[in-house]
């Protein structure tokens, strides 16, 4: 039997809001007998949203209000200064007061990841939280991190996002001894930076199934279950990668669709092309995971319809039933043997 969890939800957050954070929650509720969900947002609001969505009464579902809501471009240090009783703060103070097992954003990233660290705080032994998601590849898919939230790391900050990232990896089930690559511009040893050379060392030297460097196009040939790199890199990697697979979207469009034959052809092709697409939604891989934090938080991408929000929630889910940072904080205790800092 399924462990049971309850989610915070930010339904204020997004380019959408309520439009799309309400019907995605009422669908999980749904799908998941034993969980509960918390929405957070302004309550007239809210129950207008469940109203137009046809919510009956269902004792799993609760409203907590909040009477302010981060802006999508708004300066981290401003939401939380002056923004604490937004609907991203509020859902996070319930993983703080042990009332909800993981909170769910689709808000302003840099201000999620700022409010979340000052809430919730570290884990033992790791210095900055970084951002992890899944991507398809070739047989399968990797997870990456970090992917912006920090621009710049040490190599000592690139060992730590491999230790937590191995934990997802393994609490996932896709591997029993995650394959770690670390995001290099060549595979010999001469290559990169001295950050990344001293962390090539540092996972060398543990106890981690570290795999050499990773080039940007190999990512994609199922060659490591974990990549990682700094902030930076990463997250110009993932948008660079977004970008391809949009560019060759479009010229698929624009060639079936050039005269009769080629549309002729589309016909015919159009379930593999269908195939295709559902392979590479990026909607099926939305949710982000906060890794390092002493809470479960996900965020989601700001312009997710329904659909990819229902992603976000069942990360979630996920992340909260395999207690994913006890997983992680167990962890850590094991690779630094109790020298780690408080």
């Amino acid at each position: 039997m399924s462990k049971s969890c309850t989610l915070a939800v930010d339904a204020m957050g997004g380019d959408y809001g309520p439009s799309v954070t309400v019907p995605a929650a009422l669908a999980i509720l749904e799908r998941h007998q034993d969980i509960r969900l918390v929405l957070v947002g302004d309550e007239a609001t809210l129950t207008q949203a469940l109203k137009t969505a046809g919510a009956g009464t269902d004792n799993r579902l609760t409203l907590q209000p909040a009477t302010q809501v981060v802006d999508m471009d708004e300066a981290p240090s401003q939401a939380l200064r002056y923004k604490k009783d937004s609907s991203m703060r509020v859902a996070i103070d319930q993983v703080k007061s042990g009332n909800a097992d993981a909170c769910v954003s689709a808000g302003n990233t840099g201000a999620l990841m700022a409010t979340a660290r000052y809430v919730l705080k570290t884990l033992p032994g790791i210095d900055r939280p970084a951002i992890c998601t899944t991507i398809p590849c070739l047989g399968g898919r990797f997870r990456m991190l970090d992917l912006g939230a920090n621009v710049d790391c040490t190599a000592e900050h690139l060992f730590q996002f491999a230790v937590m990232g191995s934990v997802l990896v393994e609490a996932s089930g896709d591997s029993e001894q995650p394959r770690v690559g670390l995001l290099n511009l060549g595979e010999e040893e001469i290559k990169g930076n001295d950050q990344v050379k001293q962390a090539a060392q540092l996972l060398q030297d543990s106890d981690l199934h570290y795999v050499g460097y990773v080039e940007g196009d190999r990512m994609f040939k199922n060659i490591a279950d974990l990549v990682v790199c700094d902030g930076f890199t990463g997250n110009v990697a993932l948008k660079s990668s977004e970008g391809v697979a949009a560019m060759i979207s479009q010229y698929l469009r624009e060639e079936f669709q050039r005269n009769l034959l080629t549309r002729a052809a589309a016909v015919v092709a159009l379930p593999v092309l269908r195939a295709l697409r559902r392979r590479l939604d990026p909607r099926n891989y939305n949710g982000a995971s906060l890794l390092g934090l002493r809470g479960v938080v996900v965020k989601s991408h700001g312009g997710a319809d329904q659909t990819a929000f229902e992603q976000a929630l069942e990360k979630g889910v996920f992340e909260a039933r395999e207690a994913i940072p006890h997983r992680i904080d167990e962890r850590l205790g094991e690779v630094f043997a109790g020298e780690r800092p408080a």
